[in-house]
């Protein structure tokens, strides 16, 4: 019984380190400035329409749930993060888009079995830290024969190059959770959903990011923006070393992956994965 209540703090404590994580800077400015077409693709790619119940998992502001619900469909966004949440309303009001905002944790959702059509994420249950609960509860709550659809980052590609850049940096992880970009390998995708789902198509495509002038430009931005890159230079805070390697380590990993010499236009690759659950 002991070991069973802590576990249950334990994981508390854990989720509300990730919602803090998240509600520093600005995570809206990342996804409405530098990727607003993911959320678009996703819908598209899972075919959402008019009339059908959809949900987006660890929906942020609703880069994916906005064009979900503006393409007629009925969407509940959730997200662990209040914060995220409440920039999303503001967000879908500018637009004319209805839809329901939930606070709710990916690996323990609040939703009956088979209670939507379409269940999707866009580069956020990727963060959610035990990979098969979150995976077991985006099936649980998609209807047999209904869509799901997955847009997560790879390991090799950008950002899963850049989570590798600050791992030295960052606090250790919990027992038990995994690293993010996983999802973004097909391999581990199709193990998660394994003999639940058929129809599984997966596509490796990029992203163009070209907002940032010069390397330094995508290092500060992500500094005052980003939560997990928050959180990381926080925990070296203490030690201005650590801080100066790190910056530089961000600052040659951006100079890597840009155009050439001049810009910093980047190619940001990503696993988009759509399956039907077996019916």
């Amino acid at each position: 019984m002991t070991e069973a209540i802590d576990a249950v703090e334990a994981d508390r404590a854990l989720k509300t380190k990730h919602r803090k994580m998240w509600a520093l800077g600005d995570y809206s400015a990342v996804a409405t400035q530098l990727i607003p077409g993911l959320g678009p693709i996703l819908v598209q790619a899972c075919g959402v329409r008019s009339g059908e119940r959809v949900l987006d998992i660890a929906a942020g502001s609703g880069n994916a749930a906005i064009p979900a619900a503006l393409a007629g469909a009925s969407v509940v966004a959730c997200d662990l993060t209040p914060e995220l949440l409440e920039t999303g309303r503001k967000l879908a009001a500018e637009r004319g888009a209805e839809l329901e905002w939930r606070a709710a944790d990916a690996e323990a959702l609040p939703f009956a079995d088979g209670e939507f059509d379409t269940v999707m994420s866009c580069v956020g249950i990727m963060f959610a830290p035990h990979h098969r609960t979150s995976a077991d509860e985006l099936i649980r709550v998609c209807r047999p024969g209904g869509t799901i659809g997955l847009l997560s980052w790879t390991p090799e590609g950008f950002i899963g190059q850049m989570f590798a850049t600050m791992k030295p940096y960052a606090p250790k992880p919990p027992p038990g959770a995994q690293p993010p970009p996983l999802w973004g390998q097909p391999d581990h995708v199709r193990g998660l959903l394994g003999d639940r789902v058929t129809d599984v198509e997966t596509r490796r495509q990029t992203v163009r990011v070209d907002r940032f002038g010069k390397p330094e430009d995508f290092r500060d931005y992500f500094k005052t923006n980003y939560g997990p890159t928050i959180a990381t230079y926080q925990n070296i805070a203490g030690d201005p070393g650590r801080v100066a390697a790190l910056d530089s380590d961000l600052t040659g990993l951006a100079r890597q992956h840009a155009d050439g010499a001049d810009t910093v236009d980047m190619d940001w690759e990503y696993l988009l994965v759509t399956a039907r659950k077996r019916s």
